[in-house]
C-alpha cells in the first residue's frame, strides 16, 4: 500500500503523535511519500529512522492509496491542491481547532488507519469549482474545495460586482466583495457572512454578498451547472481574488467566471460520520444548558 502525507507546522507537543502514525505505517509496510513541505518539517531525530519519498505539486498521486492531512481544515484545503484531479482518498486528521474536514481527532486516528488498510470505509465526493480568467491567476491551482471570492483591497471604499449567470444579469452588488461557495464552504466564510448551510451533495453554489450597502440583498443558491461571471468596479483599481487560502491581485481589466471543476475531492468516510452528526458537534446544534 501507498500512503502519502501533507500536514502543518507543528510544536513539541505534536512529535510523539505524529511519530505513532509513522510507526504505525512501518508497521504495515506502507511506503510512504511525504510533501516536500511537510518533510522540511521532520527534522527531528524522532524522525530519523523513518525512510519516505517526496512530492509537491504537479506530481501524479494517482498511484497512492489515500492521502493523510494532518492538522486543520486550512491544512486539508491545502492536501487537496496537491491531489487535484487524481482525486485520491483523503483522510482529515484534527490537530486544529474547529475541524469540520478535518474530522478524525487524535485518539481515533489509529483506530481510522487500520479501516484504511482493511478497505473499510466510503468516500464522501465533494464538488470543487474552478476559476476560469482572461488572464493566468493561480497557474494549474486554479480550483477550491471551500469557495471563491473577489474582494475590495484593505480598507479601500465598497466595491460593485456586476454578477451573472448563464449570461443572465443576476445583481449588482454594492460591497465590501462576494462569496461563491461550494457545499463545502457554505460552512465557512459564507455561514459568517449570514449564508445558508448546504447539503454536500445537493449540487449548488451559494452566492454571498460581503457586507451588501443594500440590507436587501441577500445570499442566493444556485445550481453548480451555471456559468457564474463578473464585472468589478471601484474607486481603487486594484482588487483580490481568492481560492481558498490563496490569493491575488487583479485589475478591472480581469474577466472572471466560476464554474463547477470536472473533478471532485474524495473525503474518507468512516462508519458512524454523517454531515449532519459534524454540524450537531461542531455547531453545537441541539445543546441546551437546561439539559
Amino acid at each position: 500500500m501507498k500512503i502519502g502525507i501533507h500536514g502543518k507546522e507543528f510544536n513539541r507537543q505534536y512529535v510523539p503523535f505524529i511519530r505513532d502514525i509513522f510507526e504505525l505505517l512501518q508497521k504495515h509496510n506502507v511506503e510512504v511519500f511525504v510533501s516536500e513541505k511537510f518533510s522540511r518539517l521532520l527534522s527531528a531525530s524522532a524522525f530519523r529512522s523513518f525512510k519516505w519519498k517526496t512530492f509537491t505539486h504537479g506530481h501524479d498521486l494517482k498511484k497512492l492509496h489515500a492521502v493523510l492531512s494532518i492538522g486543520g481544515d486550512g491544512t486539508l484545503l491545502e492536501t487537496v491542491t496537491y491531489i487535484g484531479n487524481a482525486e485520491t482518498p483523503i483522510l482529515g486528521i484534527n490537530t486544529g481547532r474547529l475541524g469540520f474536514l478535518a474530522t478524525i481527532s487524535q485518539t481515533e486516528t489509529e483506530q481510522a488507519l487500520k479501516k484504511i488498510f482493511d478497505g473499510d470505509f466510503t468516500l464522501d465526493k465533494r464538488a470543487i469549482l474552478k476559476l476560469e480568467s482572461s488572464k493566468k491567476i493561480f497557474g494549474k491551482l486554479n480550483f477550491a474545495l471551500n469557495d471563491f471570492t473577489l474582494m475590495k483591497k484593505g480598507s479601500s471604499s465598497m466595491i460593485t460586482v456586476h454578477t451573472f449567470i448563464d449570461g443572465a444579469f443576476l445583481n449588482s452588488y454594492w460591497s465590501d466583495g462576494i462569496i461563491v461557495a461550494t457545499p463545502t464552504g457554505s460552512t465557512g466564510y459564507s455561514l459568517s457572512c449570514g449564508g445558508p448551510l448546504v447539503f454536500p451533495r445537493s449540487g449548488n453554489f451559494v452566492i454571498t454578498p460581503v457586507s451588501p450597502h443594500n440590507l436587501t440583498v441577500r445570499p442566493i443558491v444556485v445550481a453548480d451547472t451555471s456559468e457564474i461571471t463578473f464585472q468589478v468596479e471601484g474607486r481603487i483599481k486594484k482588487f483580490l481574488v481568492t481560492l481558498d487560502s490563496r490569493y491575488a491581485e487583479i485589475d478591472e481589466t480581469v474577466k472572471l467566471k466560476v464554474v463547477k471543476a470536472g473533478f471532485k475531492a474524495n473525503l474518507i468516510q468512516l462508519k458512524g460520520q454523517h454531515f449532519f452528526k459534524t454540524l450537531r458537534q461542531k455547531l453545537n446544534w441541539g445543546l441546551d444548558i437546561r439539559n
